[in-house]
């Protein structure tokens, strides 16, 4: 926190993108209360120094498609639907969303003051992406190391995205927000179509298909944590009031990613 309000003294910014997190459902696990800290405590921390920061006059901050309370259901969420999650990794986005949505009600509503929003993206993929325990990173892994893909959940279903096309979405927002102020704030997904919601079998078999390497294994779940079948975003709002639309069909997406 100290460090931060020493970042923000010094560079006295107008507009914040709050992107850093511990971003992966299988880490959670294993450090549920680093993963809380860095998740809602840390954007709470992010939230508090632009409140005594004059200079900014707009925030986004990225939480995560699994914030939402995940009922099974196929229908996609919006963002009305209410937060939370099972795994410590989407329940402390579903938490940073209810500090978020607290902090505009009590400090960001007047306006003089910051117009913050937060955006909620779906599965996203694209080159520089090299964690570990990310389907497609570890893809391309096992094709240099010349082993089969281990698959965990292959029938989960996830809304797959480029990652040009929620920055462009979150682009596109700060400026109505630095334009229009308050009326632009509050929650936005971004997301694909419905014909990239396909399970992650399917998306490995296009990467397969388009580079003709690759073998995979279905292991279960051998970690016996749970993970979500089914996750759809309504994209509706970006839609409407942005003019903002996914460019990319899947395999226009696999293909840039490779």
């Amino acid at each position: 926190y100290n460090k931060l309000k020493e970042i923000f003294l010094k560079s006295k910014p107008d507009f914040v993108f709050h992107l850093a997190a511990q971003a992966l459902v299988t880490d959670s696990y294993d450090n549920p209360r680093v993963t809380f800290e860095i998740n809602t405590q840390g954007t709470i921390n992010i939230l508090d120094i632009i409140r005594q920061t004059p200079s900014v006059q707009a925030g986004i901050m990225v939480t995560s498609d699994k914030c939402y309370e995940n009922k099974g259901w196929i229908y996609p969420y919006r963002e009305i639907d209410s937060f939370g999650g099972y795994d410590p990794y989407s329940a402390s986005k579903g938490a940073a969303e209810i500090a978020i949505s607290s902090y505009v009600r009590s400090f960001f509503s007047k306006n003089e003051s910051p117009t913050i929003s937060s955006v909620r993206a779906g599965n996203v993929i694209g080159g520089g992406d090299w964690a570990k325990n990310r389907i497609v990173p570890d893809y391309i892994r096992s094709i240099e190391e010349n082993k089969p893909l281990l698959i965990r959940n292959p029938y989960a279903i996830r809304p797959w995205q480029h990652v040009l096309e929620p920055l462009y979405g979150y682009l596109l927002l700060g400026t109505k927000m630095l334009n229009e102020g308050h009326e632009f704030q509050g929650g936005w997904n971004f997301g694909p179509f419905y014909q990239n919601h396909v399970p992650v079998i399917e998306l490995i078999n296009k990467f397969i298909e388009k580079t003709g390497r690759g073998l995979v294994k279905i292991v279960g779940n051998s970690n016996l944590f749970y993970e979500t079948q089914v996750l759809k975003l309504d994209i509706s709002k970006a839609m409407h009031y942005l003019g903002w639309t996914p460019k990319l069909n899947i395999d226009e997406v696999i293909q840039l990613t490779l």
